[in-house]
Parts: structure tokens; sequence; C-alpha cells
């Protein structure tokens, strides 16, 4: 373990997956517009598609597409899926993640996962080359309560042992930084991804990073 000048201000990061790690937001519009239109629904502009990344599943479509009934549900959910595999192979990692992560695991943090993706989605990711082992824990959406409840956060708290002022939680959207205030989690946003942040602010997120690099910087500084 490489050696720090100085003690650790978080034991536990917690990321966000979508728009934070992973650079999935336009596709993610793309397969939420394309899946109202299948069910005959009123295709949300790019800006209300772009809200609900971070939600659970079910939540985010039905926000995005308030006049589909709830019968249409399954099927909108399903439809989705089908648009977002035939992405799947269009997405990556946002440059500079990977130095990041192994960085913050060298300086002996651990490394976690907070996302309103299903528990399949991300354990297909993260059963990837790249990234086997990077993590210590993961919570999805569909396993526990989806953003911006904290249970995701007091969960991954009680399962390493860690108290709420030691757990940092970094998102680009408004549902990650409430769900860290309402966990007395920190906070960190960045704005390269599915929310403006513009409205982070409220929220009191320590740092708003406007790219990887930023962000990293950030965290070798105060982390």
């Amino acid at each position: 373990m490489r050696p720090t000048s100085r003690p650790r201000r978080f034991d536990l990061i917690a990321f966000d997956w979508d728009g934070t790690l992973f650079d999935s937001t336009q596709i993610i519009v793309r397969c939420i517009q394309a899946a109202v239109k299948d069910v005959g629904g009123t295709v949300p502009t790019d800006k209300a598609a772009s809200y609900v990344i971070g939600m659970a599943l079910m939540q985010a479509l039905a926000h995005a597409a308030p006049d589909v009934p709830p019968e249409k549900y399954p099927e909108l959910g399903n439809r989705y899926r089908f648009h977002y595999l035939q992405h799947q192979d269009d997405l990556s990692l946002f440059e500079g993640v990977l130095p990041m992560l192994a960085d913050l695991r060298d300086a002996g943090h651990l490394l976690t996962v907070a996302t309103g993706k299903s528990r399949r989605g991300l354990d297909d990711v993260l059963h990837s080359k790249d990234l086997k082992g990077v993590f210590d824990g993961s919570r999805t959406a569909d396993q526990t309560a989806g953003k911006p409840h904290p249970l995701m956060l007091q969960e991954l708290m009680a399962e390493f042992d860690v108290l709420p002022e030691r757990v940092l939680m970094i998102g680009d959207t408004t549902h990650d930084l409430q769900m860290a205030l309402n966990a007395g989690c920190a906070s960190v946003g960045v704005s390269y991804g599915a929310h403006e942040p513009d409205a982070f602010h409220v929220l009191q997120p320590l740092a708003v990073a406007h790219s990887v690099r930023e962000l990293h910087d950030w965290l070798r500084a105060n982390g």
C-alpha cells in the first residue's frame, strides 16, 4: 500500500455509475425516449429524460412518461431494456476513471457503487476484466430502496462498519447528492453527467468537479 502524507478523511467512497464513472448519459436518454414512443406515450424532452437518470428503472420511466398508464409499465420497461442492449457495446468508462480508482485503492479507501442500475446490469460490467476486484461492495436500486432514499448508503455503511462522517458519495445527479444528505454523508458532484450543476449547491456538496481529472485531483487533496 502506498504511504499517505496525511490521514484519510473518508474511509468509504461510494460512486454512482451512469454519468459518473460510465459515459452513458446520452444513450440512456435516447433509450428512454424510444421506449416511451414504442408504447404510445408522449416522448420526453432530453432534459426530462436525463432528469430521471439515477432513479430505479420503473420509477424513472414512470416519471419521464406520466401519460403512460401503469398497466403498460412492464412493456415500457421491456422496451427500454431492448433499446439499451442494442447500445451496450457503445458504452465505456470515462477517460481517467481506472487510474483514479487504482490510486484510491492504493491509498486504502474502500470503494463501492451505489446506483440506480439493476443488479444484473451492474454485475455485467463489474465482471469485465478491467473492473474485476476493483470495488469492495455495491448496491443497486432493485435490491434496496432507490435514490434519493438513503438505504443504499446505510446498507453499505453497515456492511463495512463505517460511520456516516467517514463516507463520501460521488454522483452526477441531485438524486445522488440528496441521498448523501439523507444519509448524513458528505458528497461531491460531477458536472459532466445527467444533471446541470446549478441545482447541486442547495444540496451542499463539498465540491463540484467538471472532469474526471478534476475529481481525481480533488480526491487526492481532500479524500
